[in-house]
């Protein structure tokens, strides 16, 4: 039934290198409950692209790798198209896809690494558009009893890179298919960010949906590593949000500090600029380090171990907390 003491460096985008002691891939909702079925009591890792994971050890539990597959559209309206899509989908292919069929709404989201599933978890996003505002539903097995549930954008209780599956039912459920609610007529979305000067260099004259996603790709292209060269996870922690007091009292001993205005008095700070401000940016331990363009990203420059990224991470919120009095959140789950 199960693989056993499977390698997970090829699954994590850290490119890490763990072992599981039992591995099985699912490519149906019946696999995946035969699977739950005969686990027996292991400790369960559900993996879908290993773009927001550390490993730091052996996984000596069941290991589920999640390769459902499927775009479908199973209804319009005058306003929108339901799209529903099987969560071991790659998150970039569904864009291009949506792109190519004029489904509009996440163009803004391009290039993120992962699957489809992972996106409603981490309530994903970039560039000024987040997932909660596409979303319609998803189905999720439950781990416990094998039954499928379906879940509301209520259900869900979107916040900022989570949902209620990263707080009481982290753990307790399987993500297998998300239904997006995408636009016939585009909202285009240039605000946030590099995109309206880099669609200027482009020399983009007429918006559309894929001149928007051509800019995303070419931002993040420029900024970020490619995980396929260097190992890394993306944006390693959550930009922190502070009372609009807290930061008026750092702004005055850091005028340059940037924020973003959020609900209820708050303020949204950069945390790449305060890991710059540490002096973190383009720093190497051995074959780990702080990306040299972007210090939001931890990287693995090759026979890296997850345990001393880790600590990486710890001196780094240390030193941040000690310098601003801000405490960084790690986005990447640390197993």
């Amino acid at each position: 039934m199960f693989q056993q003491n499977v390698s997970l460096k090829p699954f994590n985008t850290f490119s890490l290198e763990a072992k599981a002691g039992h591995f099985k891939a699912f490519n149906s909702v019946e696999e995946l409950k035969e699977a739950l079925n005969h686990r027996k009591g292991l400790e369960l890792l559900v993996l879908g692209g290993g773009s927001n994971i550390l490993l730091t050890k052996d996984f000596n539990g069941l290991v589920l790798k999640n390769e459902l597959k499927g775009i479908e559209l199973v209804r319009e309206t005058e306003e929108h198209y339901f799209v529903e899509v099987q969560a071991g989908e790659n998150w970039h292919q569904f864009v291009l896809t949506a792109i190519s069929n004029d489904w509009a709404g996440i163009e803004n989201l391009s290039l993120i690494p992962g699957t489809v599933g992972a996106a409603p978890m981490q309530n994903i996003g970039a560039y000024g558009v987040e997932i909660e505002q596409v979303f319609e539903k998803l189905k999720a097995v439950e781990i416990a009893t094998g039954e499928v549930h379906t879940f509301s954008h209520a259900d869900c209780q979107f916040g900022y890179r989570e949902s209620v599956f990263k707080k009481e039912l982290k753990g307790k459920y399987i993500i297998t298919s998300v239904t997006f609610r995408l636009n016939k007529e585009p909202v285009f979305n240039t605000s946030y960010g590099a995109i309206k000067d880099t669609l200027d260099e482009m020399g983009i004259e007429e918006l559309s949906i894929k001149a928007i996603s051509d800019a995303v790709i070419q931002i993040r292209q420029s900024k970020l590593p490619n995980p396929e060269e260097i190992g890394n996870a993306g944006s390693f922690f959550k930009n922190p949000t502070v009372d609009k007091i807290d930061y008026e009292g750092l702004r005055a001993e850091f005028p340059g500090i940037p924020g973003y205005q959020q609900p209820e008095q708050k303020m949204k700070i950069p945390a790449a600029w305060l890991i710059e401000q540490a002096g973190w940016k383009g720093k190497t331990f051995g074959p780990i380090g702080v990306h040299k363009n972007q210090p939001l990203v931890l990287v693995n420059y090759g026979g890296g171990e997850g345990a001393k990224i880790k600590e990486l991470a710890f001196e780094i919120q240390q030193s941040v907390a000690t310098q601003f009095g801000v405490e960084l959140t790690p986005e990447v789950n640390i197993i």
